[in-house]
Order: structure tokens, then sequence, then C-alpha cells
């Protein structure tokens, strides 16, 4: 991957002006307003599914038959992927397509209360609002539709059913396979606590489970027998901890041990720890990933047990484009944020008191953020995969009190409330009215395109580092109770 400079993702000319708003967009954003409720209950519905990456089949048909009955040609299990999807309406050019992730993270269930409530003990949860990515995302594609044939619009809008993006790399397949190969330009949004355009670059990273193998024994009888799996696992993590001082700034090492035994009297001879390592910059994700399993290595042969890796995912940081960042700023700006009843307020407030909560003034939700291109994030998206083959452009809306941090148990709350509802269709509006601007304006496509060639050089090809394997369809298997 070709380094970024700062300088280069603000500075870099855009050859074209803004396209001229689309005509007639009121009758779709009013139609959006009045689906509002129905929306609200098919969110709703994928909030209490709940279901992990490539396991979320009652959420994928759902989201498949909204599309299906509004007129939508659905393809299903694209890419491998089970519950992946592509819906598509109209046809030629251009191609414009809509992203839509529906799963949910393991350990975070929580009813809609501000206070800390599992609906079911360690089940799962939508911590990141993937339920309102999935029914948004659909809204807007389904609102295009209309504002299409109503208007006589040429070119083709497809949905794109997204599975797996918490760490199942769903979208990298997809990339892979081609599915994006002839679209002209990606819409998507993401869940937050603000409303603003995304023009941070996310973070790219692998993640693997290492599996090491021993030889059990009784661990008070006969210990010299045994080969301990454990001992492996820990020995490692021991020095990936020491590894954290000597890797560049900016670069994150996770782990969990997944596995570690049965028993304490018995020596283990299996055990699992999971690994994720994150940096903006992929070369360097490769080299500090090389280096982890060299401690990998090195645990095996000082226990005497093997070990081997299943590559989970690996993702490429998320490439803002500016061309397409100042269309969707418009559409944002036009659509507005909004406020808070006395009853959410209340909620929110309540929220706002509970353990590790960072409280941001309400008012942030009523309001949208200048559009800020460069800067470098901290969390990582598939998406990224997508922006380096296609100009993607993303934004964020307050689904979650302002202060609330992703993958908690308080985004899970708000998720399920009105609060979350109303930042979803923010959402809908934004991506609708996008799309819109995008179907009348091929210079501006052609300079998005144009951007992207100059950020990701002329050498650049896109490769992943999971090669050719399949999904990874079991990387969830076990982590729901």
């Amino acid at each position: 991957m070709r380094p970024l400079g700062l300088s280069l993702l603000i500075a870099l000319p855009l050859g074209a002006q803004l396209p001229k708003p689309a005509a007639n967009t009121a009758p779709m954003l009013s139609g959006l307003d009045n689906a509002a409720g129905h929306y609200a209950t098919v969110a709703k519905q994928i909030w209490s599914y709940a279901e992990v990456g490539y396991m979320e089949e009652k959420s994928s048909a759902l989201l498949q038959s909204e599309l299906k009955n509004a007129g939508f040609t659905v393809k299903a299990g694209v890419a491998g992927e089970p519950t992946a999807f592509v819906a598509e309406f109209g046809s030629g050019k251009p191609v414009i397509a809509i992203l839509g992730e529906f799963d949910a993270l393991p350990g975070l269930s929580q009813d809609t209360v501000p206070e800390r409530k599992p609906l079911r003990a360690g089940g799962p949860g939508h911590g990141c609002g993937h339920h309102l990515f999935g029914t948004a995302s659909t809204a807007a594609a389904i609102a295009l539709k209309q504002w299409v044939q109503a208007n006589n619009v040429k070119g083709t809008i497809r949905m794109i059913g997204t599975p797996a993006e918490e760490g199942g790399s769903g979208k990298v397949y997809m990339v892979r396979d081609g599915v994006f190969n002839d679209v002209d330009a990606v819409i998507a949004w993401h869940p937050g606590d603000d409303n603003a355009v995304t023009g941070e670059r996310s973070m790219a990273n692998i993640s693997g489970k290492f599996r090491f193998h021993g030889v059990s024994a009784h661990a008070a009888a006969a210990p010299e027998r045994g080969r301990s799996a454990l001992d492996a696992v820990e020995t490692m993590d021991v020095m990936t901890n020491f590894l954290r001082e000597h890797i560049p700034d900016g670069s994150r090492i996770h782990y969990i041990i997944t596995n570690g035994g049965k028993a304490p009297n018995v020596v283990p001879d299996e055990a699992e720890v999971y690994y994720v390592v994150r940096h903006v910059e992929m070369s360097i994700v490769k080299d500090i990933w090389s280096r982890v399993v060299n401690a990998a290595r090195g645990a095996a042969l000082g226990t005497g047990t093997t070990f081997d890796v299943q590559l989970v995912g690996s993702v490429y940081s998320l490439l803002p484009n500016e061309t397409l960042a100042k269309v969707q700023q418009r559409a944002l700006e036009k659509v507005g944020g909004f406020t808070y009843t006395p009853e959410e307020r209340a909620f929110a407030e309540r929220l706002q008191k509970s353990d590790a909560f960072t409280a941001v003034p309400l008012e942030t939700v009523a309001k949208v953020k200048p559009l800020s291109i460069g800067a470098a994030g901290s969390a990582s998206t598939d998406v990224g995969d997508v922006s380096w083959v296609v100009p993607t452009v993303q934004l964020s809306a307050a689904t979650w009190v302002p202060g609330t941090a992703a993958h908690s148990w308080q985004a899970v709350a708000a998720g399920g409330t009105t609060i979350g509802y109303k930042g979803m269709m923010v959402a809908a509006k934004t991506m609708a009215l996008t799309g819109a601007d995008l179907f009348g304006a091929p210079a501006t496509i052609a300079a998005a395109k144009a951007e992207l060639d100059a950020k990701r050089g002329p050498a650049f090809k896109y490769e992943t580092a999971l090669g050719s394997q399949p999904p990874q369809l079991d990387y969830r298997k076990g982590s729901t109770p």
C-alpha cells in the first residue's frame, strides 16, 4: 500500500465542481419520513435477532424481502457467503451502490434501558448499530429507486448486503471476487454519536487464531509427561506484550484467550489465542503480524508444542474521497440533525451517568459537523477494501447518545430506541440524496475516479492478505451461548 500524506488528502484538486442538486427530491424525502415507522420496526426486528457474523440468516432474509417487495432483483449467497446479497434495480451506467451491514457482536446483549441489563446473559447485541446500518441502507435504496422511476433516470442502483463486518472481512471476499468491478461509486454510512461525513482514514488490520497443540497429562501425578498448549499461549502473549515497545506509533495489538484448557489438574493439550494487529498502513500491519507469528514459533519451540494459524480477517484502511465527500456533506446539511423529545432526553441523561461514559452535550444530535478530510482514525472496517477499488463515501449519524463508545452496552440500548431510529433516518435521507445527485453527475464521478487513481498511485494493484482462502464462516462459532 502506498503511504498517503495528509497534504495529499487535503490539497488534491478535485477537477470538478459540485454537481447541481438533483431535482424533485422532496417527494423522496417525504416518502422516507412517511415510512420511518415501518423502518423502525424492521430495525428493531434485526436488533432483536442480534445475529453474529456469517450467521445473520434472519436479518439478511428480512432485508432481502424488503427489497424484493420494492421491485429489486435479489441474488443471495454471493462471494461464498450465504448471508451476503446483491439487490439491483435499473440498467446501464452509472452503477451506484449502497452498502448495508447487519451483524451483531458477541457478549453485548442489552435491554433498551439506561442501566446494564442483558436480555440474555452472555448473548450477542448490536453494539455497533448494524441493525440500523442495514435498514437505513435498504430504505435509501428503495427511496432512490422510486425517485429514479418517477424521474425516468437512467442507471443502476445496487444495494449490497455485506455480512460479518465485525472481524469476518465480509466485503473483502466480495471485492476479491469482483462484486464491485463495474460499480462507479459507493455510498455508505455508520451509526455514531454525531452527524458527519467520514473523512478519517481507518486502520488496516490482520486477525487470526493461533492454535497450539501439546500433550495432556495429570498435572499433579505426571506433569513431566505433559506439554502444555496453554503455556505456549501464555508465552506467546508475554512476547507480544514486550513487542509493543518496539513497533511504530499508532499500532495496536489485541488478543483474547479463546481456549485455555478444561480443568486445572489436566495439562491442556489444546489452547487457542485470537489476535488482531492494526495500523493505518497495511505494510506496517504485515510487518508486525510477521513478528507476532514469530512469537508463536518461539513459544511452540520453547514449550515443546506445535501450532497452526487460521487467518480470520484482514482489511485495508479507509481511503476518503474528497470529491464524493463534498457531495454527501451538502446532502447531510440539507437533511440536518434532529432533537430529542423530553422522554429521549431523560433516557440520554441517565445513560450519560453510567460507567465509562464520556458526556457530550446532547445538542450535538441537532448539528452537522463541518467536513474534515485526512485525519487518522482508530477503528477498522472492511469498507476500507471497497474504498481502494471504487470511489467511496460514508457518513456517521447520531444514533447513539453523544459520548457513547461503540461496542458498548450503551450503544445497544440507545440503538433499540427512537434515538437510534431518528439517526437512522438522517442517514437514509442523506444517502438517498447523495445517490440522486450522483446519477446526473458524470463529471463528478469521473473526478472521484481520478482522485482515487491519484491517491493509490499508478502501481497499485489490489490484493488481500487473505489470499485465496474462502470466507471463514465459522469464525464466530462458539462465541454465543
